[in-house]
C-alpha cells in the first residue's frame, strides 16, 4: 500500500473516532475533506487514486 492510502485510511479511522466520541472538534473534519480532495487531484490528473 502507498503512503496516500495510509494516510487516507488513517484519516477515516480518525474521523469515525471524531464523529461518534465528539473528539478534536473539527480539526478531523477538515483533514477528511484535504484527504478526499488529495484523492480527487490524483484521479483528474490520471494517476491511480490510492
Amino acid at each position: 500500500m502507498g503512503l496516500i492510502w495510509t494516510i487516507v485510511v488513517i484519516l477515516v479511522i480518525l474521523w469515525l473516532l471524531g464523529f461518534l466520541l465528539g473528539l478534536a472538534g473539527n480539526l478531523i473534519h477538515i483533514l477528511l475533506v484535504i484527504a478526499i480532495i488529495v484523492v480527487l487531484v490524483r484521479i483528474i490528473q490520471g494517476r491511480k487514486p490510492l
